[in-house]
Order: C-alpha cells, then sequence, then structure tokens
C-alpha cells in the first residue's frame, strides 16, 4: 500500500469516527445549557479577546445576522457586554463577562466529565493509552488543516 493510499485511509476514518462523536456530544444538550453557535462565540471570545459582531461572524463563517441573533442572546442571559471600540467609537465591540467565562468552563466540564464517564466504563487500560496517545496528534491535525 503506498502512502498516499494509508492517508486516504486515515483521512476517511478520522472523518466518520469524529464526526459521529461531535454529533454525539452536540445530541446530549441538556436543558438552558448553551448551544453550539452560542458556545462558539463565547470561545472566540475566550481565545481572541473582544471582537466586533461582524468579526465574530467572519470568523465563525456564519451571516452577520446570526452571529447578532446569538450575541443577542447571551447578551440577554449577562454571558457578553457590548462596549464602545476604544479605537473607533462608532463601532461596539463584544466582550466576555465573568458570567460569560464561568458558563464558557461549565461547558467544558459538563462534555469532559461526559467523555471521562464513557471511558472509564467502556475502555481498557490499554484503549486510554492508545486514546492518550493520539490526542496530541489529532490537535496536530486540526492546527494543519
Amino acid at each position: 500500500m503506498n502512502q498516499d493510499l494509508d492517508a486516504d485511509l486515515v483521512a476517511g476514518a478520522l472523518q466518520v469516527s469524529i464526526g459521529l462523536l461531535r454529533r454525539r456530544l452536540r445530541q446530549t444538550q441538556a436543558d438552558g445549557e448553551l448551544t453550539l453557535p452560542e458556545t462558539a462565540a463565547l470561545a472566540r471570545l475566550d481565545r481572541s479577546g473582544p471582537a466586533t459582531s461582524s468579526a465574530l461572524a467572519k470568523l465563525e463563517q456564519i451571516s452577520p445576522q446570526s452571529m447578532g441573533a446569538t450575541l443577542g442572546a447571551l447578551e440577554s442571559r449577562g454571558l457578553v457586554q457590548r462596549r464602545p471600540d476604544p479605537e473607533d467609537g462608532r463601532r461596539v465591540v463584544i466582550s466576555l463577562t465573568t458570567s460569560g467565562r464561568q458558563a464558557l468552563q461549565k461547558r467544558r466540564t459538563a462534555r469532559t466529565e461526559q467523555l471521562a464517564q464513557a471511558l472509564s466504563t467502556g475502555f481498557s487500560k490499554e484503549e486510554l493509552g492508545q486514546l492518550m496517545a493520539a490526542a496530541p496528534l489529532l490537535e496536530r491535525l486540526a492546527q494543519s488543516i
């Protein structure tokens, strides 16, 4: 088997398995929990700092209208705040509030606990070691795309 065929097989297998894992994690959203777009907006603000609504929409590859609705919902829950842009008072920047950071951390913790529960009940020590060894590779793969 040549190197290209191996890479194609791995790519296909990863696409299926990672896609399934993501869908399953999304399907287990609890009532009142952050939606996927809300989580993405909060995570982007957490990583990158304050930004305009249009910049967030562009980074998340969604329409400005969709981002506006998402930010409106987050603002009504006190998870983000709007302030005049210090560099251009005509623009408004969105920033994460302390409550927003806590909500994001709560979601991350819940997902980690969900994965830990599944791992502890359905995988052997050897399999856990294999998954741990694969984690940095998956991260490197994500960064190279």
